[in-house]
Protein backbone atom coordinates (compact mmCIF):
# COMPACT_ATOMS: atom_id res chain seq x y z
CA UNK A 1 0.00 0.00 0.00
CA UNK A 2 1.24 3.51 -0.75
CA UNK A 3 1.15 6.53 1.52
CA UNK A 4 -1.84 8.84 1.02
CA UNK A 5 -1.19 12.10 -0.79
CA UNK A 6 -0.87 15.38 1.09
CA UNK A 7 -4.44 16.46 0.26
CA UNK A 8 -5.77 13.12 1.52
CA UNK A 9 -3.76 13.40 4.73
CA UNK A 10 -5.01 16.95 5.33
CA UNK A 11 -8.64 16.07 4.53
CA UNK A 12 -8.96 18.38 1.51
CA UNK A 13 -11.62 17.65 -1.10
CA UNK A 14 -9.84 16.67 -4.33
CA UNK A 15 -9.61 14.03 -7.04
CA UNK A 16 -6.66 11.96 -8.23
CA UNK A 17 -8.00 11.87 -11.78
CA UNK A 18 -7.28 14.14 -14.73
CA UNK A 19 -9.79 16.64 -16.12
CA UNK A 20 -10.27 16.40 -19.89
CA UNK A 21 -11.38 19.65 -21.58
CA UNK A 22 -13.51 19.30 -24.73
CA UNK A 23 -12.90 22.33 -26.93
CA UNK A 24 -15.99 22.11 -29.12
CA UNK A 25 -18.54 22.01 -26.33
CA UNK A 26 -16.72 23.37 -23.30
CA UNK A 27 -17.61 20.14 -21.53
CA UNK A 28 -15.17 18.65 -19.02
CA UNK A 29 -14.91 15.09 -17.80
CA UNK A 30 -12.68 13.29 -15.33
CA UNK A 31 -10.74 10.09 -15.90
CA UNK A 32 -11.98 8.91 -12.51
CA UNK A 33 -15.68 9.57 -13.28
CA UNK A 34 -15.94 11.78 -10.20
CA UNK A 35 -18.30 14.63 -9.41
CA UNK A 36 -15.79 16.99 -7.78
CA UNK A 37 -15.48 20.48 -9.28
CA UNK A 38 -12.94 21.04 -12.04
CA UNK A 39 -10.70 23.17 -9.82
CA UNK A 40 -10.16 20.33 -7.34
CA UNK A 41 -8.05 18.35 -9.82
CA UNK A 42 -4.28 18.58 -10.00
CA UNK A 43 -4.08 17.66 -13.67
CA UNK A 44 -5.94 18.75 -16.80
CA UNK A 45 -5.45 18.08 -20.52
CA UNK A 46 -7.10 18.98 -23.82
CA UNK A 47 -9.26 16.25 -25.31
CA UNK A 48 -7.11 15.80 -28.42
CA UNK A 49 -4.39 14.39 -26.15
CA UNK A 50 -6.57 11.30 -25.66
CA UNK A 51 -7.64 10.98 -29.30
CA UNK A 52 -10.90 12.92 -29.21
CA UNK A 53 -11.79 14.49 -32.54
CA UNK A 54 -14.46 16.94 -31.37
CA UNK A 55 -12.26 19.92 -32.20
CA UNK A 56 -11.53 18.92 -35.80
CA UNK A 57 -12.72 21.51 -38.27
CA UNK A 58 -14.50 20.60 -41.48
CA UNK A 59 -14.23 23.08 -44.34
CA UNK A 60 -17.00 23.02 -46.91
CA UNK A 61 -16.55 24.82 -50.21
CA UNK A 62 -18.93 25.28 -53.08
CA UNK A 63 -18.41 26.29 -56.64
CA UNK A 64 -19.80 29.68 -57.57
CA UNK A 65 -20.53 30.07 -61.24
CA UNK A 66 -20.23 33.49 -62.82
CA UNK A 67 -23.49 34.79 -64.29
Amino acid sequence: MTDPCRDCREGHDHCHGTVIHHASSGRVECTEFCVTPEGWHSFSIDCDAVGCTCVETVVVTRDVQAS
